[in-house]
């Protein structure tokens, strides 16, 4: 039987293909999914069904997913970090330059001068009220070097910006990936009180929520100009308007609109087009497709955001796959119950994430079969049993 993804946005026909050339069918209407792929579509009123296994956002934020939800009932959740970094990469440079140059208010105006009949004079008498700095020798706070965060800190580098970063999850990989003349701080008042221009690059969590408010404001230098192509949320936007009507703000570039935010001046609101390139579409859905393969397939796990990263080579035709509590003597009964039961059992990998974990293990099923969910099904913490068969 083949197996289903159901795609609740569009998704590139690259990464689709990835999976129906494995004889996936893939759609928005399958009778009996396997998996979901998704982009924006929003997933929180949604009856799951209960075939889905795994769901696989084709980008990197997941609030879109009930992510507690599905660890409840032990759906693996992966995303696609990296994949869309370059394309917002680059947009926020755009933000960068539109903070400072003032072109959208100024296409905005020579429109509504085409038909004077002086047009040459009156461009060059108006011109000057869209004025603005040049990047070159600007400070930029980077708050979040993750893989978009540490390219824009790279690209701004290379503009003759200087740079000043910020994360207190920094992992080696990250720092061995920003350019040697990007400097670090652990204070994130380093980087309100002393960068011109700041862009933020963090997840949407209860820590980070509203980060951006009056007293991180109040903190920053007079004439600021700052960006978010991260997350709406963590920008309290009452809270910018006022900066912007004091002049504490110069500019707000977001890629998240609001209706208090759009048509204010000082504000350039776009609409979500971060990783709006077909390049990073693709990167995407090949990406997502690829990490349902391997979780399907083989059980194992790339980028999840609610279960470990758990991945080994097949020894034998059949792999146990366990989703289960985080409790000290879980992986020891999961064995003892296989083994009990007369299946030896190889390759056993297991880690864990928060609450949960997750165990894999080889086989031997010796030409007999048992219904090892329901084997495991009393094993305290067990929240989903898997048996996959070549």
């Amino acid at each position: 039987m083949s197996r289903e993804v159901l795609t609740l946005n569009k998704i590139s026909p690259v990464g689709l293909s990835r999976l129906e050339a494995r004889g996936y069918v893939c759609g928005d209407s399958v009778n009996n999914p396997q998996a979901v792929l998704v982009r924006s579509a929003s997933m929180h009123e949604m009856a799951i069904p209960e075939s889905v296994q795994a769901i696989a956002r084709a980008g990197a934020g997941v609030n879109n997913i009930p992510v507690d939800l599905c660890s409840e009932k032990g759906i693996a959740v992966f995303n696609t970090p990296g994949a869309n970094a370059n394309a917002v990469k680059e947009l926020v440079l755009t933000g960068l330059l539109l903070s400072s140059r003032k072109v959208v208010d100024a296409i905005e105006w020579v429109k509504t001068v085409k038909d004077e009949p002086e047009l040459s004079k009156l461009i060059e008498k108006g011109k000057s009220r869209f004025a603005g700095p040049e990047l070159l020798g600007k400070k930029l706070g980077v708050i979040g070097l993750g893989a978009i965060g540490a390219l824009v800190a790279n690209a701004a580098c290379g503009l003759g910006m200087e740079v000043l970063g910020y994360d207190p999850f920094l992992s080696v990989r990250g720092a061995l990936s920003l350019s040697d003349t990007v400097g670090y701080t652990e204070s994130l008042k380093d980087i309100f009180s002393s960068c011109d221009y700041i862009t933020v690059h963090v997840p949407l969590l209860d820590s980070t929520k509203g980060m951006i408010n009056k007293e991180a404001l109040s903190s920053m230098k007079d004439g600021v100009r700052i960006m978010n192509f991260s997350r709406g949320g963590l920008v309290n936007d009452d809270d910018l308007l006022e900066a912007i009507e004091s002049g504490k703000v110069a500019c707000y570039v977001t890629d998240f609109p609001s209706a208090k935010l759009i048509g204010k001046d000082g504000v350039v609101a776009i609409p979500h087009l971060g990783a709006s390139t077909p390049e990073s579409e693709e990167n995407c859905a090949v990406m997502a497709a690829d990490e349902i393969a391997d979780y399907l397939e083989n059980g194992n796990i790339r980028n999840s955001v609610n279960l470990p990263a758990v991945s080994a080579a097949r020894s034998t035709d059949c792999r146990l796959c366990v989703i289960h509590r985080n409790l000290p003597d879980a992986l020891s009964e999961i064995t003892a119950a296989v083994s009990k039961a007369g299946f030896p059992a190889s390759a056993v990998v297991s880690k864990s994430k928060k609450d949960l974990a997750y165990t894999i293990a080889d086989i031997d099923l010796g030409g007999h079969y048992a219904d090892l969910a329901s084997l495991l099904a009393s094993v305290e913490g067990v929240i989903k049993v898997r048996v996959i068969k070549d």
